[in-house]
């Protein structure tokens, strides 16, 4: 590399900012030697970098390319310092966990609270997201672990754990089927005459039962679409249509009869839920965890 990484921090600066006067400001140096860097990074290079205009400056069509490149370096080097960080920490300990709402509060907590009783000194932070989200951020290496429903990806360094199957259902309040079984007589059809209750669009639950929408020609007529899980359970309960939810997180409602199971011609295929890690992402708090889950 003939340039030295000076250089390129400069020039870096000044592309992700588009000026001269904001880079010097972001890095402490005075605009003629920003200007100076710049014009020496142009002729090692022999080629044109910015093109100058009153608001600021621009990349050319061969900046844009060594932008590319320089970004790509730049946030590596970020990431390897936030690795040494975390390796500081150790000490202490930190662990940043992934999951839904729902899987926080149904199927999280008793883990958590066993972990936190082993090892007080790891500090735990907890961010709540679908699973789609949270298989993203392991993607990325910027969450230690997360809990997800029904995962589907390809990365082979990803490795899953305590996992266990979950069964879709839908479910309604007595009231609501007897309603429906006044209106619509004994053979209602819940896809045709009730109220469907079901996860947004952009959930990997959602999609499961999507699938199996497809599959069986199966089209809703009235839907309602939701953000959580447990707001499909606390609008089931209310009575305003049938939700569909996981049985496990239903179970007393059931027990109780508060709410009641609709029977299906063809039962939805059951998932897992587990925990997912990137293997590639190993420290010690995370390995300390993985060691409360076997």
């Amino acid at each position: 590399m003939d340039q030295n990484l000076s250089g390129y921090k400069i020039f870096y600066e000044v592309a992700r900012n588009g000026n001269i006067s904001k880079a010097a400001k972001k890095l402490y140096i005075s605009q003629p030697a920003i200007s100076k860097s710049i014009v020496k990074l142009e002729d090692g290079l022999d080629t044109k970098l910015f093109k100058r205009n009153s608001r600021g400056v621009t990349l050319t069509e061969e900046g844009e390319v060594l932008y590319a490149y320089v970004k790509d370096a730049f946030e590596a080097l970020q990431t390897a310092e936030n690795e040494l960080r975390r390796m500081k920490e150790f000490n202490i300990g930190h662990i940043l966990v992934g999951a839904s709402a729902t899987l926080c509060r149904y199927v999280l907590l008793p883990y958590l609270k066993r972990f936190m009783e082993c090892f007080p000194n790891i500090r735990v932070s907890i961010v709540t997201q679908d699973s789609a989200r949270n298989i993203s951020l392991l993607e990325q290496r910027k969450l230690d672990i997360g809990l997800v429903a029904e995962p589907k990806f390809a990365n082979p360094e990803f490795r899953m754990v305590s996992a266990r199957e979950i069964q879709d259902v839908f479910v309604a309040t007595p009231q609501y089927i007897q309603n429906l079984v006044a209106v619509f007589g004994e053979g209602f059809n819940i896809f045709t005459d009730a109220n469907i209750m079901l996860l947004n669009q952009n959930n990997l639950s959602r999609r499961h039962v999507d699938d199996y929408f497809k599959l069986h020609g199966i089209e809703p007529i009235q839907i309602l679409e939701v953000s959580t899980m447990d707001l499909l359970i606390e609008f089931a309960k209310v009575g305003i249509g049938v939700s569909c939810v996981v049985r496990n997180f239903v179970e007393k409602d059931l027990e109780r009869g508060q709410l009641v199971e609709i029977p299906l011609n063809t039962s939805i295929p059951k998932r897992r839920i587990g925990f997912v890690y990137n293997e590639g992402n190993m420290s010690k708090s995370l390995e300390a965890f993985l060691g409360i889950l076997v």
